[in-house]
């Protein structure tokens, strides 16, 4: 019988922005931690140890500039109870990513990983030269409110132009008022891609991945879609079995390659 007692790193999900963006982290780090060959999945005590602080104030990172100082002031105090818990903990909003140096600041006692360092990491090893970057508009312009910006000078980005852009904005907006599953949200995100030249789409938004990207929506695409939200889950996953295995890799990839 296997020791329910063996100490393993701790892993924290911030969340709210939306909350349904933690739920999809936490099935994603569950399935990552399956599929790691090198400590075997044997059920319930080998999942990893896993809190989740869900903060609905967190939304107000759709309108960040407008809303800096509530936001950063929530999402501090959000980050300073769970890294009380935790040894890793990951923000599952790309927007609120953008504090990264702010809560590097705070020499709290669990270490943030980061969405674009996540990405960055995939692009280098995968040598992906070229990019589209998909999310909510504080994320896609690239500027100061961006997280994003640190891949600027690593990688070509493309943007959507600024129609496509407020188009996919008002997206996530509704994906998180009605949900993914709407006609008019898949048809709405298929438009946006038609747009794009970039064979690699960057999805920096936790809510695009949440949207079923079934062939028939996505045929004749040619994209290949990244999800972000797997990469980090990947990476939180292979830190939680930090204890017994040697080296950590590089995230695995999430891609879905659509013909």
């Amino acid at each position: 019988m296997k020791n329910a007692n063996v100490t393993r790193p701790k892993i924290g999900i911030i969340t709210g922005s939306g909350p349904e963006a933690g739920m999809d982290l936490w099935k994603k780090i569950l399935d990552a931690r399956r599929a790691i060959e090198d400590v075997p999945y044997g059920g319930d005590l080998d999942a990893p140890n896993v809190t989740i602080f869900s903060e609905p104030a967190l939304g107000l990172s759709m309108e960040l500039e407008k809303n800096d100082f509530v936001v950063w002031d929530n999402l501090r105090r959000s980050a300073q109870y769970i890294a009380g818990h935790v040894d890793y903990y990951a923000i599952a909003c790309n927007t609120l990513n953008y504090y990264q140096g702010h809560l590097d600041a705070l020499n709290l006692p669990a270490q943030l990983i980061s969405f674009s360092d996540t990405v960055l990491a995939y692009l280098r090893a995968h040598r992906v030269e070229r990019i589209a970057l998909l999310g909510a508009r504080p994320v896609t312009d690239l500027g100061p409110w961006s997280h994003y910006r640190q891949l600027v000078g690593h990688v070509d980005i493309e943007l959507p132009n600024p129609d496509a852009a407020l188009r996919l904005h008002q997206l996530i907006y509704d994906i998180k008022a009605i949900g993914p599953d709407a006609p008019s949200i898949r048809e709405g995100f298929r438009a946006v891609l038609d747009e794009l030249e970039a064979e690699t789409v960057l999805l920096a938004c936790t809510e695009l991945p949440l949207i079923q990207l079934d062939p028939q929506t996505l045929a004749g695409t040619g994209k290949a879609l990244v999800d972000v939200t797997d990469l980090v889950a990947t990476r939180l996953a292979q830190l939680a079995c930090q204890s017994t295995v040697a080296d950590i890799a590089l995230p695995r990839v999430s891609r879905v390659t659509v013909t």
